[in-house]
C-alpha cells in the first residue's frame, strides 16, 4: 500500500474528506476484521500492488471468506469505479483457486467490456429480458476469471436492476462463481446501488481525491447503512500529493 496510507495509520487520522464529528471514522467501514481506515491510492493511477493490498483486506483476510458478491460504487462518476473493479477481479482470480465473475450492472455508462478488451453486445440486460440461463450471458476472460458484460439492451433493462429479476440472476452468478464483483452505477446518480448493495454481501465506495464532496461521501455511506447494507471499505482515489520522504523517515 502506498505512503499516505501507511503513515495515516501510524497517526490515527483519515484524508481530509472524512474529517467529521459526525458519523465517526467507524461508520466509514464495518468493524473488524476490517481497518477502520480508508485506502488511499497515492498514484493518479494505482499500480497493481496497491490494488493486491485492497483485494486481500476485502476478500482474503482471515474472517472475511463469506464476502464472495462485492459491489464497487463510486460516490459520483469519473471516480475511476471501472477500472478499479475490473482490476480487483484480476488481482482476485490471480491469487485463488476458485472462479471470479465481473457483472457489468452500470447500464447509464457501461465500460467493463472496455475494461477487459471485448465486445459489449449480450450481458446482463439481456439475462433481464430473457428467461434462458445466465451461463448464456457469461464470457470466459481466462482460466478462472469471466464477465458478464452490460449487454444489448440497457435502456430496456435499467428498471429491472431494482427488481426481483436482479436478485434472481445474481443468485444464479453466485451458484455459478466463487466470487462476483459488481460494477453499479455512482450512488448520486442512481438508487440501483442501495438495491444491490442489499442483494450483496457489502458496497467498497470509490471516492475521487480534491474532487468528491465530504457531504457526498458521508450521505453515500448513511445512506447505505440506513438500508443496513455493508460498507466495506472506502477508497481515495487518483491522490496526487505524496507525503515527502524525509518526513515519512521521521515517523
Amino acid at each position: 500500500m502506498s505512503k499516505n496510507f501507511e503513515l495515516l495509520q501510524q497517526i490515527g487520522k483519515e484524508p481530509e474528506i472524512f474529517d467529521s464529528a459526525e458519523p465517526s471514522p467507524e461508520a466509514f467501514v464495518s468493524p473488524a476484521p476490517l481497518s477502520p481506515l480508508p485506502v488511499t491510492f497515492e498514484n493518479a493511477s494505482p499500480d497493481m500492488d496497491e490494488v493486491t493490498s485492497l483485494v486481500q483486506r476485502v476478500f482474503l483476510v482471515s474472517g472475511n471468506e463469506s464476502l464472495r458478491t462485492v459491489v464497487f460504487a463510486g460516490t459520483e462518476p469519473g471516480n475511476g469505479c471501472t477500472w478499479l473493479c475490473a482490476r480487483a477481479a484480476e488481482a482476485l482470480a490471480s491469487r485463488v483457486a476458485g472462479t471470479v465473475c465481473l457483472v457489468d450492472a452500470n447500464l447509464r455508462t457501461p465500460g467493463l467490456h472496455k475494461q477487459v478488451g471485448i465486445a459489449n453486445h449480450h450481458g446482463l440486460s439481456d439475462s433481464l429480458l430473457e428467461s434462458v440461463p445466465m451461463s448464456g450471458f457469461v464470457t470466459q476472460l481466462s482460466s478462472n476469471l469471466f464477465i458478464v458484460s452490460c449487454g444489448s439492451a440497457p435502456e430496456k433493462a435499467e428498471g429491472l436492476l431494482t427488481s426481483n429479476r436482479m436478485r434472481i440472476r445474481l443468485n444464479e452468478l453466485c451458484s455459478m462463481f466463487n466470487y462476483v464483483l459488481v460494477d453499479a452505477s455512482a450512488m448520486n446518480a442512481s438508487k440501483q446501488t442501495v438495491v444491490l448493495g442489499a442483494a450483496s454481501d457489502g458496497v467498497v465506495l470509490i471516492l475521487k481525491a480534491n474532487s468528491s464532496r465530504r457531504e457526498s461521501a458521508r450521505e453515500a455511506v448513511r445512506e447505505l447503512k440506513t438500508a443496513k447494507i455493508r460498507v466495506l471499505g472506502a477508497v481515495l482515489n487518483q491522490r496526487t500529493f505524496p507525503i515527502p520522504q524525509s518526513i515519512y523517515n521521521k515517523l
